[in-house]
């Protein structure tokens, strides 16, 4: 996949370099800012699963 999407990508070798950097940080970019906060709710990272209330161990 990386090998077509290095073949599509339009001139010489260092223009190649950079516009793949330019994707990758656009792909982070996205992830980061729009990705990750829309699925953040949806995601159980954040629930505790030890009641640390006083139970009947006292």
């Amino acid at each position: 996949m990386y090998g077509l999407i290095w073949r599509l990508l339009p001139g010489p070798v260092p223009v190649k370099a950079i516009l793949a950097l330019a994707l990758l940080a656009g792909a982070a970019w996205l992830l980061w800012y729009v990705v990750f906060p829309w699925a953040d709710p949806y995601m159980p990272f954040n629930d505790g699963a030890v009641d640390t209330g006083s139970g009947a161990g006292g």
